[in-house]
């Protein structure tokens, strides 16, 4: 059977991972996944930018509401901690861009995970 990708304004979904905007509902392989208030607003704005670089920067001013010039590990904290709840899916779609920031990594092919993504 042939794999499902889906991307609209309302979410994403493939054959492993949900994520409803309007619920704020994630499921990874059906299952739904508790993450916090900030885990989830961080998710669901690399989700909604999918395969777009979005700096640190413009990561905390979004989800924490720091400003510029803001020193801080709390984002890659977060980040880490996503992946976890994610479990072995979280690798494949949470990718650092070291120096940069982060990209959500949809499945473009579906039958296999992107490529270059980098662990906690």
């Amino acid at each position: 059977m042939a794999s499902v990708c889906v991307r609209h304004p309302g979410g994403y979904r493939d054959d492993r991972l949900e994520i409803d905007f309007e619920r704020r509902l994630v499921l990874i392989d059906s299952q739904v996944v508790n993450l916090t208030r900030k885990e989830y607003e961080l998710l669901s704005a690399l989700a909604a930018q999918a395969g777009r670089t979005i700096p640190h920067i413009a990561l905390l001013e979004r989800v924490w509401g720091y400003k510029s010039g803001t020193r801080t590990r709390t984002l890659d904290v977060h980040i880490c901690r996503v992946r976890k709840k994610l479990a072995s899916a979280g690798r494949d779609y949470i990718e650092t861009i070291f120096g940069v920031g982060a990209r959500f990594q949809a499945w473009d092919e579906c039958d296999e995970a992107p490529a270059g993504t980098q662990g906690c």
